[in-house]
């Protein structure tokens, strides 16, 4: 296969991976702010009384925002700045875990598999923000 033509495949799976992303995260999102609990369960927190409405919009914007962009910038590749809002949301959570730990929060299986999460996602938003944006 031509040089030229990986660049091209590349790209398309690129794309295509940045899509899946913004899907996934875009269906959380929805479904989080349908029913608040669906976020409560997956991050293991509580929010009792009136506070379940901070849970839904404070989550419901993170993803949702995220999810818009990775959507938007996998359809055009000509938007691909646009997935260096995902790469800063999820790098600066990773980053606020990464804190958390270093003052003295507990470690568990679920902050390992976030922390994961998000620093696969900023990556990947970072990396398909570059490629893209120059194709």
């Amino acid at each position: 296969m031509p040089a030229d033509e990986r660049g091209i495949f590349m790209n398309l799976v690129l794309r295509i991976l940045v899509g899946l992303w913004g899907l996934g995260f875009g269906l959380l999102a929805v479904r989080g702010i349908i029913d608040p609990k669906v976020f409560t369960s997956q991050f293991g927190i509580e929010a009792p009384g009136s506070s379940i409405n901070s849970v839904r919009s404070d989550f419901g914007a993170f993803f949702l925002v995220s999810a818009f962009c990775a959507l938007w910038g996998a359809a055009k590749p000509e938007k691909a700045k646009l997935l260096y809002v995902p790469a800063a949301l999820f790098g600066t959570a990773l980053a606020g875990r990464l804190i958390g730990l270093g003052l003295g929060d507990p470690a568990s299986a679920a902050n390992n598999q976030a922390m994961i999460i998000e620093g696969v996602s900023t990556l990947l938003m970072l990396f398909a923000a570059r490629r893209l944006g120059t194709s």
